[in-house]
């Protein structure tokens, strides 16, 4: 027999989905529990990362006035590495350093905490060190969730789960099954103190802009992964991830740790991160799969949103603004079907896919959805390539006694060498199919 509602809604987990489903949800007057299983919100994730302000914007209009944000970024850098050099290109705009900003750098284990403060002072219960270990059902109806706090049982009109990657939650529910390691990666990442001096000039920025460089190419050791870097106020963020199927089949049976040990000595790299001290060390699970993957993301008193939903654009390295979008647009599907009157079976939460099909999340997911199959199974675009690129480059602008035509045919007969012309066609319309 069903217990009476104890609440509105329950939020599973307080990271970016799961703050921004439960603020909306309690700015418009509904009665929210949220519940995190670390010791306060973002004491899971210390390591730095990209906000993007135009979905926090239409969540907390104004929160660049007290979020604790690192630096506004005004140039993208984009590296395609060999094992000596990059080619790479990037944008640089001053149109970046006007406010209102469109990105910027920020470390987790703050801005979680602020956005957490935010969600309580929107009204919302929120509930640290408490596990979930169970959905509450009502035939096929979630009307609550199980936690390991003694009578912790708390029934709800609806669930909202934002427990992370590969969901235990849903997956136990029988929402979805285990993930396959194909379509999730393994990151590793460091955040490294640096005097902000330091960082202002090797990187030639100013007291509160950035830079972000995203990296591919041997720094993953022949895997389908990407690095990056950011500038943080006192410190600079590097990581690397790639497949966990890739990982798990790497003849060379490099650990995720070595291979950011790798990357950091890449002689691109090195003189960037020179003399910084290891701050913190985190290791992460990120959905990777693209539009495929998703799972069923609502039904019976239940949606899933973020990490936990697979939405992350991996193709442009996005996350955190589609985990907010998802949150924002599942509590407005919560706050709609509460105002109808008409319960929460799937019917009433169907809006919610809807909206999502609508937004850019679902439409850019969409666009790529072929390009992470294309990646896994085509390796010469973080090997072959990278090498042949960077040496055109070098061949090019090498002065000596050869002239530019022979330069030229040079770096053709060295593509065919190495790919021949059929593999060059197909590799070419292999990234053109996935990107049409």
């Amino acid at each position: 027999m069903k217990k009476p509602s104890q609440f509105d809604a329950i939020v599973v987990g307080a990271g970016p989905a799961g703050n921004a489903c439960a603020y909306t949800m309690a700015k418009a007057g509904l009665k929210v529990l949220q519940i995190e299983r670390g010791e306060y919100p973002g004491s899971k994730n210390v390591q730095g990362a990209i906000l993007y302000a135009k979905a926090l914007e239409e969540i907390i209009p104004d929160f660049r006035d007290d979020a604790p944000l690192e630096r506004h970024i005004i140039e993208q850098r984009v590296w395609v590495l060999d094992d000596n050099s990059f080619v790479g290109t990037h944008i640089r705009s001053e149109e970046y350093n006007k406010p209102p900003y469109n990105r910027y750098t920020i470390l987790r284990a703050q801005f979680d905490k602020w956005f957490s403060a935010k969600v309580r002072e929107a009204g919302a219960l929120l509930i640290c060190e408490t596990t979930v270990s169970e959905l509450i059902m009502d035939g096929e109806q979630v009307v609550g969730v199980q936690t390991d706090r003694v009578n912790g049982d708390v029934y709800a009109d609806i669930v909202i789960l934002a427990d992370g990657v590969n969901s235990t939650l849903a997956r136990k529910a029988g929402f979805h099954g285990e993930i396959p390691a194909g379509n999730v990666a393994l990151a590793v990442k460091e955040v490294l103190f640096m005097p902000e001096d330091t960082i202002r000039q090797r990187f030639n920025i100013g007291e509160e802009s950035g830079v972000v460089i995203e990296m591919v190419g041997r720094i993953t050791d022949g895997m389908m992964g990407t690095g990056f870097l950011y500038t943080n106020k006192e410190s600079i963020a590097i990581g690397v991830g790639c497949m966990l199927s890739d990982f798990k089949a790497n003849p060379n049976k490099t650990t995720p740790y070595a291979l950011l040990e790798q990357m950091k000595r890449h002689p691109s790299i090195a003189p960037l991160i020179e003399g910084g001290e290891m701050k913190e060390y985190t290791a992460q699970l990120i959905p990777e799969g693209g539009f495929h993957a998703i799972p069923q993301i609502y039904g019976n008193g239940w949606m899933i949103v973020g990490d936990s939903g697979g939405f992350v654009n991996a193709v442009h390295r996005e996350g955190s603004h589609l985990a907010m979008t998802t949150g924002r647009l599942a509590a407005e599907t919560a706050i709609a079907a509460k105002a109808a009157g008409k319960g929460f079976k799937a019917f009433a939460l169907a809006g919610y896919k809807r909206a999502l099909d609508a937004s850019f999340v679902m439409k850019d997911l969409y666009k790529y959805r072929d390009m992470p199959a294309v990646l896994h199974k085509n390796p010469q675009f973080f090997t072959s390539y990278p090498d042949m690129l960077a040496q055109a480059a070098r061949t090019m602008i090498t002065v000596d006694a050869v002239d530019n035509k022979t330069k030229e045919r040079e770096i053709f007969a060295n593509f065919r060498q190495t790919r021949k012309l059929t593999g060059l066609v197909g590799d070419a319309y292999k990234l053109w199919k996935a990107i049409r």
